[in-house]
């Protein structure tokens, strides 16, 4: 799946190598002599302004009706001297002012299209989605990937196991919301009420000088439907991994408490004290009769839901707690002065 990617910089050489994590028809990596990524930007969000300057969507279609699809979004090259016709928007009218995000010290602007908004949840940046959608390229104006049936996708690699998105996805993906809700027909599942848009990226937020578009610096629109997500903890230690995003930065890979170079979302031990990140917090099981009226607990701060299951109306909920055991403003698990186990002092609640 060519959204899927990793970019490794290559400062002592200044070039740029792109992973590509397709299938075995994708043929090999490629190297690419690395442009400035200042001046793409510039070049990137000229290109994008003409484009939505002079491509319309079929705006009306929306208008009414419930659960379209991202196959419904038709966007329509603007002929010279045409004007845009009725029932129809200009992507320029329609997308409003660009987002902006700095990302590797560059300040990136992009656009995206809101179709719905979702009535679920949304996800973080570094979680799994379900979704479908349809990758174009700007240049050529080709499809150069899709998913028409409903997949799951990592927006956080771990440069282990596990590939990302590139990074608009990262941006974009989380401002909307899942279905509200789902039916099985026939063994298919219907979604209801899920979020459905188009973000516009500059290369820069995307595969840059990659290939995986078939050509590099690559301005891309997707057309996408967010179906759920499902919350990530990468290294499985308790702490879902966007909150191991301790400067919020809306990075992971920068956030290293110990200075291991394993960046905290994917390390056992945070804060190098010998004992696991997950010995450090507090258990707690938390117990539910829905027979009896009883409702979910709202978790505290700091506290985070691991896992749950449920049998005869019983709702059973194990959650972590990370607490300040010597109120120094740093949480244990953080704190290489506090090794604290409470791997055997599990708290229990009804």
């Amino acid at each position: 799946m060519k959204l899927k990617s990793f970019i490794v910089a290559l400062f002592s050489l200044a070039i740029l190598v792109t992973l590509i994590s397709c299938g075995d028809d994708d043929g090999p990596s490629i190297v690419v002599q690395e442009r400035d990524r200042t001046e793409q930007q510039a070049a990137d969000s000229d290109s994008i302004i003409d484009y939505l300057s002079t491509h319309y969507y079929n705006s009306s279609f929306f208008e009414t009706g419930t659960n379209h699809e991202y196959s419904d979004i038709i966007i329509t090259e603007l002929e010279a001297g045409e004007d845009v016709p009725a029932g129809h928007t200009l992507l320029l009218d329609a997308v409003g002012d660009p987002r902006t995000t700095t990302f590797f010290d560059v300040e990136y602007e992009y656009y995206v299209l809101n179709l719905n908004q979702g009535g679920g949840e949304a996800p973080q940046f570094t979680d799994q989605v379900s979704v479908r959608f349809e990758g174009i390229s700007i240049t050529t104006g080709d499809v150069f990937d899709s998913l028409a049936s409903p997949d799951d996708l990592n927006l956080q690699g771990n440069l282990f196991t596990t590939v990302g998105t590139i990074k608009g996805w990262q941006l974009v993906i989380p401002t909307f919301n899942t279905a509200t809700d789902f039916s099985i027909d026939n063994g298919f599942v219907n979604y209801n009420n899920y979020g459905l848009g188009v973000m516009f990226l500059p290369s820069g937020l995307g595969f840059y000088s990659g290939t995986n578009t078939g050509t590099s610096y690559d301005n891309l629109v997707f057309k996408f439907e967010l179906l759920r997500f499902e919350e990530e903890d990468h290294d499985g230690d308790g702490i879902p991994s966007y909150v191991e995003d301790i400067d919020n930065s809306l990075e992971v890979d920068d956030d290293d408490t110990d200075e291991d170079q394993l960046p905290n979302f994917i390390d056992a031990d945070d804060d190098n004290d010998g004992v696991n990140t997950r010995d450090e917090l507090v258990a707690i099981t938390y117990t539910v009769d829905t027979t009896m009226g009883e409702e979910e607990p709202v978790l505290g701060a700091n506290e985070y839901e691991v896992s749950r299951s449920e049998a005869n109306g019983i709702i059973t909920i194990n959650t972590v707690r990370a607490d300040d055991t010597d109120n120094n403003g740093i949480l244990d698990y953080l704190d290489e002065g506090v090794a604290i186990n409470y791997n055997d002092e599990e708290e229990s609640e009804g």
